[in-house]
């Protein structure tokens, strides 16, 4: 069977290479950053994600890497996409070192809005980002498919006993080494502490930092479920390098 090895890495290289949209990720690098940076092909994008506008400013904090950023990368389990990937930054974005988009992600940072991308942190498939004032994510940040962080909520509230306006917009902070589980809800005002595991179809608006380290929180709304918990990141570690191998 070991003669067979080197044609099955040639076909997985193949297969590879061509998973890659060579014209849109060409076109992201060459618009965005500096031509010695561009040139070494930092951003990948995969498949028909829509650049819709891309007139923003997109910054890599730390050594440049070639492939560091996955948009649409096929790194879960997930083969197939919908077509629907959708790319639009007017605000700032800074990533802090390696990140992967899934399939079908919708990512939009807004004019005057800012947003900072943690190092090995994801957005799972059809995620739904949209950041109208400030989202920060730390390292190694881990969101599962179909979740929404929004630091928005889009439309005007009155409080009609002070007649007074109900703030729009509040900033999103999720700390390093968090877990948020599928079909999450992340509002604004969100705040994390660092090894926080936010449990699946949970809402979460309010400030959770008190609550202190390896926590786990969950509902709707969220509150505390567990203390003296936390993912098994050591044991994840061959995953982040088979990352690093890959790029």
């Amino acid at each position: 069977m070991s003669m067979f090895n080197p044609l099955r890495r040639l076909r997985k290289r193949w297969k590879s290479f061509w998973s890659v949209n060579w014209l849109k990720t060409y076109y992201f690098n060459l618009k965005k950053f500096p031509l010695a940076t561009a040139l070494q092909l930092p951003v990948y994008i995969y498949g028909n994600y829509k650049l819709t506008n891309i007139s923003g400013d997109v910054k890599i904090e730390g050594p440049i890497k070639r492939a560091m950023i996955g948009i649409g990368h096929p790194f879960e389990a997930q083969t197939r996409s919908r077509g629907v990937g959708e790319i639009v930054i007017v605000g700032t974005v800074v990533f802090k070192g390696y990140f992967h988009f899934g399939k079908d992600v919708y990512f939009q940072v807004g004019s005057g809005a800012y947003c900072e991308m943690g190092n090995f942190s994801c957005l799972g498939s059809q995620t739904v980002f949209i950041c109208k004032e400030e989202i920060i994510l730390g390292d190694y940040v881990r969101i599962a498919y179909e979740t929404q962080l929004l630091d928005s909520i889009f439309h005007q509230l009155i409080d009609l006993t002070t007649d007074t306006k109900k703030p729009i917009t509040a900033p999103i902070h999720i700390g390093n080494y968090n877990w948020i589980g599928n079909r999450s809800t992340i509002m604004k005002g969100t705040t994390t502490p660092d090894h926080c595991i936010i449990g699946s179809n949970s809402l979460c608006n309010k400030d959770y930092k008190h609550l202190g380290n390896h926590i786990l929180i969950g509902g709707i709304p969220a509150k505390l479920l567990k203390t003296d918990i936390a993912r098994d990141w050591k044991g994840e570690q061959h995953i982040f390098d088979s990352l690093l191998r890959h790029s």
